[in-house]
């Protein structure tokens, strides 16, 4: 009598059961990196597209998972067929499908939220929420069980759509003024919370997605979120500021040799009367209109105090950013810092630099750019 052998794995099987545990990391550096790559030094309006595409294919499959009988079923069958690929792929249960789907969404949504934000973000507090978008990126790649407990799916759907909102209502009206901003919170939070109440059942929990709108507001009021989609391209504090047809060139305190990343440095040396200039450059999308304003602040007695203030109109669509500029005049040694800022006050970019006067450097200390 012979014994029956087992049934031997296919060759894809064998394949993917080998390379299981480094898939997960191997998507994540191959999926950042080509965001990296392919979302550039801007926000496109393609990009806003391909955001809405997956918040949209993460909401169907959602509203059927919320469904409590046979949903796991039904998505299998109608949406990707899994009975074929279980049959090739025995080693991965096609129940877990659904929610590698949604990780993966969530996940790519986060990559591309966390680039834009590290660009738009260039100062101690935009860094925050950066920085939470970073954990977040990290920690959805082990996440993998807990996206069955629709709580977690109710409020990564909710986050990423209020910073979708956030994103798309600047190219929508042209502006960053900080109404938009709120509102957009607030849709993105109500989309999620129409989603959930018109889902088959109301499995999980909704009311973090409330929570996680309200410290965004919160965040937002302490000038904690940079004025998306507006991206600062380059801020430089001058001795001298030349137009001409090929663009601005500058006069900059030459930066040590040690510092060869950088061609300008932050200790700037004055004659006695001699006025400073910060160069700006920021990015914003077609169609919007808005006021730049240069805060000069001096740090006195440990606190940093408004010394003057500067502004001009910003308009949108210039691939390397609109430029302008002002002067400072009666600078005094100390530290400095310029912040550029929105017309309500929303922080751009700052730089700091120090000022000695009396002691002005002499040309060899110094070299001409341009942008």
């Amino acid at each position: 009598m012979s014994t029956p052998v087992p049934d031997q794995p296919s060759f894809i099987a064998r394949c993917l059961g080998r390379t299981r545990a480094v898939l997960p990391i191997t998507f994540f550096i191959g999926g950042f990196a080509w965001d990296a790559i392919t979302i550039g030094k801007k926000v496109a309006i393609l990009d806003m597209v391909i955001f809405a595409i997956y918040l949209l294919m993460a909401a169907i499959l959602m509203y059927q998972l919320a469904e409590p009988s046979a949903s796991a079923r039904r998505v299998r069958e109608r949406l990707l067929g899994w009975q074929w690929i279980q049959n090739r792929v025995s080693s991965w249960p096609v129940h877990d499908w659904p929610y590698w789907i949604l990780q993966f969404l969530f996940g790519s949504v986060l990559s591309a939220l966390f680039i834009l934000y590290f660009k738009s973000s260039s100062y101690g507090l935009a860094w925050v929420l950066t920085l939470v978008l970073g954990a977040l990126l990290v920690a959805n790649e082990f996440m993998e069980s807990e996206y069955r407990r629709l709580s977690l799916c109710w409020s990564m759907f909710g986050l990423c759509s209020i910073l979708w909102c956030n994103f798309a209502f600047p190219f929508l009206f042209g502006s960053v003024h900080a109404v938009w901003f709120y509102l957009s919170t607030l849709l993105g939070a109500a989309i999620t919370y129409v989603l959930y109440k018109r889902a088959p059942s109301h499995a999980g929990r909704i009311w973090p997605v409330w929570v996680i709108a309200a410290l965004l507001m919160v965040a937002y009021r302490a000038d904690m979120i940079p004025p998306v989609p507006l991206v600062k391209q380059a801020v430089v504090v001058a001795y001298d500021l030349e137009k001409s047809p090929e663009g601005y060139w500058m006069t900059v305190e030459k930066s040590p040799w040690w510092n060869f990343w950088r061609v300008d440095t932050d200790h700037l040396r004055l004659a006695p009367g001699q006025r400073l200039v910060c160069f700006s450059s920021v990015f914003a999308p077609q169609g919007l209109h808005t006021k730049l304003v240069h805060d000069w602040q001096k740090k006195v007695a440990g606190r940093w105090v408004s010394v003057s203030t500067a502004g001009f109109s910003l308009v949108g669509g210039r691939d390397n950013g609109y430029r302008g500029y002002t002067y400072k005049s009666n600078v005094t040694a100390g530290e400095w810092r310029v912040k550029i800022q929105t017309a309500t006050r929303q922080t751009i970019a700052v730089s700091t630099f120090e000022v000695s006067v009396g002691t002005q450097s002499d040309s060899d200390h110094r070299v001409r750019i341009r942008y």
